[in-house]
């Protein structure tokens, strides 16, 4: 995994690109990526390709997520979301995925497992708004709710973190090149 800063806000914020290489797992990646570089909240996007991916249908009378698992070579055509915090503080990435078979056949749903072959480039932007995910009593699923500055003990740690930053982190070159 190789991860460099392109950009700084004055508040902190950051722009990450994040490039992955063959047999990494890319949920994991970003998870470790939200740990490391200390994001509490973030966009997403990113394109590349796959060597195997699950995809998840969320089926709303069973509250839980259908499995698709294609085990082929995929373009990932277009992978989008965010990097939140659970109420405990951890980590979560919710993305959705379209994927591109040899055929052309597109195939799309929540992004639950992704291996990469050869690369996947991935920006993030870190958010100025803090979010936090929250277990919905209907649906069972952990939902993304904005909260106020003030109120969220995330942004503050975030605040603290950023304060902390004072220069770029160096490249992560572990894993090898693009």
């Amino acid at each position: 995994m190789q991860i460099a800063e392109l950009d700084r806000q004055p508040d902190g914020r950051r722009t990450l690109v994040v490039v992955l290489s063959t047999g990494e797992e890319l949920v994991s990646a970003l998870t470790t990526v939200a740990l490391e570089q200390r994001i509490a909240a973030a966009g997403l996007t990113a394109i590349g390709a796959l060597q195997r991916v699950t995809l998840g249908y969320f089926d709303w009378e069973t509250r839980s997520y259908q499995r698709h698992e294609v085990d082929e070579q995929v373009e990932l055509a277009s992978l989008v979301g965010n990097l939140a915090r659970h109420e405990d503080g951890s980590p979560q990435l919710h993305a959705h995925g379209v994927v591109g078979a040899s055929s052309g056949q597109a195939l799309a749903g929540h992004l639950l497992e992704a291996h990469v072959r050869p690369t996947v480039e991935i920006l993030i932007e870190e958010s100025p708004a803090h979010l936090a995910r929250f277990r919905d009593e209907v649906s069972g699923l952990a939902l993304i709710r904005p909260l106020p500055l003030a109120d969220d003990p995330a942004a503050a740690a975030h605040r603290q973190g950023a304060a902390r930053r004072s220069s770029p982190p160096e490249p992560n070159q572990a894993g090898g090149s693009p």
